[in-house]
């Protein structure tokens, strides 16, 4: 019966995790919609909430990967440990929110388990190689998302540069709607399955399967946490990604929704994890850049840095200290 209610606690802390995500990576979808006044805060908000839930249900190939390519087996996992990744990572999102920093909460989710695994089992138990292709895909798509906003930007300029301004950012404003359902849709996609992933885990390590699958009520129940999360809405963030990085028009809200998009479907066809916040962030750095490099706050853009570095240590750490206190009360 003790067992039991550990796999519950996993599972309540996994759905808390993408509730989390969800008004945690609000900004994501809709931060350059709304600082460019292309669509009211709550009606991007409303949007954003729908299009998470249906992109969370349409696959489950990031969700294998994070259950099964960052631990050699399932022997080396209990509910115990992974309820300590769990608060490490729901830790971290909590306090970067707070204060208004747009963290990854994929890379909060990686360091918690290896935070975890590491003090329970040992980092023998740890699967380097899946591990080092997860960190690749992390620490690659915001400079691939960088790199492709500023030709998604110079692209558009060139298209459209002649035109008067007044006429091109009516017209894009428009076309920001389209952008960001994209954008509302692949973020649903690639976050949503991380907590998918962790529950299939919990339950396979507990014998509740037999492989690894994840069960349609997991995904149904991680797609609702994540859509209600994101209907709570984020606005410490939205302030932070929407204008204090690079004061945005239509036309450049457009080109960073865009490219994002095309990013995250692309990781997400390809069953890797990236961070959406990194995307995005990585997006409007290299769209403001096409514009001028002193049109980017780079100021702001050094301290988000410095809190996605930070980001897989300190969650790893507060994990680690999480399982050794569940440990010594006999949980």
């Amino acid at each position: 019966m003790h067992e039991q209610w550990i796999l519950w606690g996993v599972i309540f802390f996994a759905v808390l995790f993408d509730y989390i995500n969800g008004f945690h990576d609000t900004a994501n979808a809709v931060a350059t919609s709304v600082s460019t006044r292309a669509i009211q805060p709550r009606h991007a908000i409303a949007m954003a909430a729908i299009l998470n839930f249906v992109g969370a249900m349409v696959s489950t190939g990031v969700a294998k990967t994070i259950g099964g390519g960052i631990v050699l087996s399932p022997i080396y996992v209990n509910s115990q440990v992974l309820i300590a990744a769990l608060v490490g990572a729901n830790a971290w999102n909590l306090l970067s929110w707070y204060f208004g920093m747009p963290s990854s909460s994929s890379h909060a989710l990686v360091g918690g388990l290896i935070g975890a695994v590491t003090i329970s089992t040992g980092s023998y138990a740890l699967d380097w190689t899946g591990i080092g292709h997860i960190f690749l895909a992390l620490v690659l798509s915001p400079l691939v998302a960088l790199t492709g906003g500023y030709f998604v930007m110079v692209s558009l300029l060139w298209i459209f540069g002649k035109r008067a301004p007044i006429d091109l950012n009516r017209k894009f404003r428009r076309l920001q709607l389209v952008s960001a359902a994209m954008m509302a849709f692949s973020h649903g996609s690639n976050d949503a399955q991380k907590s998918m992933g962790i529950i299939t885990l919990a339950l396979l390590a507990a014998g509740e399967i037999a492989v690894f699958e994840v069960p349609f009520w997991a995904k149904l129940t991680c797609a609702t946490a994540m859509g209600l999360g994101t209907a709570v809405g984020g606005w410490r963030i939205i302030t932070t990604v929407g204008r204090k990085v690079f004061r945005m028009e239509s036309i450049n809200g457009f080109a960073a929704d865009l490219n994002s998009a095309l990013v995250i479907s692309t990781a997400t066809f390809l069953h890797m994890p990236v961070s959406t916040t990194h995307v995005v962030s990585g997006s409007i750095m290299g769209v403001g850049s096409a514009k001028r490099i002193t049109a980017v706050n780079w100021a702001v853009a050094r301290n988000m840095v410095l809190t996605w570095v930070s980001t897989i240590p300190l969650s790893g750490a507060v994990s680690a200290l999480v399982f050794w206190l569940m440990k010594a009360s006999g949980l």
